[in-house]
């Protein structure tokens, strides 16, 4: 990527404000990608308001770098997208790219399902959390 964009915490929702904050992009753009491409679904509650989840945060970053940093087109970049979630969709992880089973890195999260990336995410967070835990205790103990 061509800019460096802030970590992404560790929590459920996020207001499109914040995602905005977090891939570098206005939020009448995030409205806009919404109608380009449908694999771009935030919740909406009360007022119209959308809640995005991790995985639409890192799906709007690869967006994000197809148009922005590669140069795509916005059909280009849905046909892009296409063809990663069919290849990711087509083969299997080996254990060769994963620790315990969990991915150590983030990029593996743009292209997957929804329901997969987010379970994914959660597992991550809580192993991380259990080895800070883990830390703790043996250095007081």
């Amino acid at each position: 990527m061509g800019t460096v964009l802030p970590s992404i915490p560790a929590k459920r929702y996020f207001t499109i404000g914040e995602v905005a904050e977090l891939c570098g992009v206005k939020p009448h753009v995030l409205r806009y990608w919404e109608q380009e491409f449908t694999q771009l679904r935030p919740m909406k509650r009360r007022g119209n308001r959308r809640y995005y989840q991790h995985h639409e945060v890192l799906m709007i970053r690869r967006i994000r770098d197809l148009l922005y940093d590669q140069g795509f087109t916005i059909s280009g970049a849905r046909n892009k997208l296409q063809e990663m979630l069919h290849a990711q969709r087509s083969t299997t992880t080996t254990d060769a790219d994963m620790d315990g089973g969990v991915p150590q890195d983030e990029s593996w999260a743009s292209a997957v399902q929804p329901s997969s990336a987010l379970a994914l995410h959660d597992m991550a967070a809580v192993r991380k959390e259990l080895i800070e835990i883990r830390q703790m205790l043996s250095i007081d103990g």
